[in-house]
């Protein structure tokens, strides 16, 4: 390569302009960005949030950004981490799910908190977040298989992206871009162990963490600060560390490592990393949520409801349920943490749990994870009765497709099963703009009127000819907050 691959992102970024997004692009990009802020309403009273928020009150600081909801203006590196996560909290935002899995939404905060501070347009907020998707989405299939098989979790590939939107915002040179690729990208990796087993608060923080660096280092660069320009394929550098890499031959180099369950050629993809820059946005390949769950549970989910509504099946008259899936699913969505899960965090990855409420209530909602459902004995005279099977030939489709069979025995010894292939969501089976429309009310309706949800769709959907401080303005209703 005669460029470094931080360099090769790094012109493709500085010189993408608004005007050379398709429409259908900017469309997108605002159905995601509406998407995600009715998550980061939904997610308002939510415990993580709160934490985070009230240390960052008494810290206090400058006025320069401006908090989802709740209105506070504060240092805008600490504006992103409040608002990623709460983009991120109720785990109900976008899937982008290849060789790694990621949420690029989680990334927008970055943008609209430079966007604030140096008061930039929406439609450089746009590119922003294009930008952000686009690389996101390409980490996920650079590492073959990905760093999620090699125990590593997806904010590791955040951290190369954030400081990316936050210096297209800040319009670094190809050079600061560069550094603050660098900079962000040599203290960012993070174990898997925030989404294995036990879950906690962190399983929704690391990556918010991972964009507010990321704004940092942004801001770092435009100063001057320098980073490593070699941070991915140099020596020691993420490929040399993550193997499967010839640092002096700079080649690829497949090598023999015990995956998961089976040795695997640990191996890099470089055509997709930055092959085609251009041609063809990779926001269009991200899916949505139509649950606020872990994502390979969604294809279960749906399959689960279909056959219980259809058949009218009570939770009391079932005798086992059998879901079939692919191995990282079982790995994850089975341990045995997850048939007792005593936080939302947990209960939202376990897809026993998940398909107990499903069984149970006939629907997945935010309310399915309270405090208060988690204690509901319904669920656990049926999650017991859940087991996981690993296919082999399901794991051969993934991930082009989520393949589910759900198969429910009652006790009157008849049997039900439904077989799909894609969830609710994907880009073969999209929200429509009403879907999204009834997730983002549903999400804010005990913050906000419903003329006051109308207003905020509204200036979304056409928040290209808003400046980004008077964007913000319109997301605090304080008055509906108390």
């Amino acid at each position: 390569m005669e460029k470094s691959i931080s360099r090769v992102i790094s012109e493709f970024a500085v010189n993408l302009k608004y005007e050379d997004l398709p429409q259908n692009v900017i469309e997108t990009t605002k159905r995601f960005l509406y998407d995600s802020i009715g998550c980061a309403f939904g997610a308002y009273k939510t415990k993580d949030v709160n934490i985070i928020r009230n240390i960052y009150k008494q810290i206090g600081g400058r006025n320069e950004a401006t908090v989802i909801a709740f209105g506070d203006k504060i240092p805008a590196i600490n504006a992103t981490l409040i608002n990623s996560l709460m983009v991120r909290s109720l785990d109900f935002n976008d899937i982008y799910w290849k060789e790694d899995p990621s949420h690029p939404s989680d990334l927008i905060p970055a943008a609209l908190a430079t966007a604030e501070l140096v008061n930039a347009s929406m439609k450089d907020v746009i590119v922003a977040i294009v930008l952000g998707y686009e690389f996101e989405q390409r980490l996920c299939e650079f590492a073959v298989p990905g760093i999620r098989e090699r125990k590593w979790h997806h904010a590791t590939l955040t951290q190369f992206v954030s400081p990316i939107v936050a210096g297209k915002i800040l319009n670094l040179t190809v050079d600061e871009m560069v550094n603050a690729i660098g900079i962000n990208g040599s203290h960012n990796y993070t174990v898997g162990a925030p989404t294995a087993g036990k879950l906690s608060m962190m399983k929704n923080t690391v990556d918010p963490m991972a964009v507010q660096s990321g704004v940092f280092a942004a801001l770092l660069a435009k100063e001057g600060f320098t980073g490593t320009e070699m941070i991915f394929e140099g020596k020691e550098g993420f490929m040399d560390c993550f193997w499967g890499w010839d640092v002096i031959n700079k080649k690829t180099y497949p090598i023999k490592m015990q995956g998961r369950d089976k040795s695997e050629n640990w191996s890099w993809n470089i055509e997709k990393l930055i092959g085609d820059l251009g041609k063809k946005f990779k926001i269009l390949d991200c899916s949505m949520k139509a649950f606020p769950t872990e994502a390979l549970t969604h294809t279960h989910i749906s399959a689960t409801l279909d056959i219980v509504k259809n058949n009218n099946i009570k939770y009391d008259e079932v005798e086992s349920v059998t879901v079939t899936t692919i191995a990282r699913a079982c790995d994850i969505l089975f341990d045995p943490s997850k048939y007792k899960p005593e936080s939302r965090e947990t209960a939202d990855h376990s897809l026993p749990y998940c398909i107990a409420v499903a069984i149970v209530d006939k629907k997945i909602t935010t309310q399915s994870f309270t405090e208060e459902k988690l204690k509901d004995p319904r669920i656990w005279k049926v999650i017991n009765k859940i087991k996981g099977e690993a296919s082999t030939e399901f794991e051969k489709l993934f991930p082009e497709k989520q393949p589910s069979k759900v198969v429910i025995k009652t006790k009157d010894g008849k049997e039900f099963s439904k077989y799909l292939e894609y969830p609710k969501g994907h880009p073969k089976q999209p929200m429509t703009i009403e879907d999204i429309e009834n997730k983002f009310n549903s999400l804010s309706e005990k913050i906000l009127t419903r003329p006051q949800q109308d207003k905020i769709k509204e200036m979304i959907l056409g928040c290209e000819k808003l400046s980004t401080q008077n964007f913000m303005k319109e997301l605090v209703l304080k008055k509906h907050l108390e």
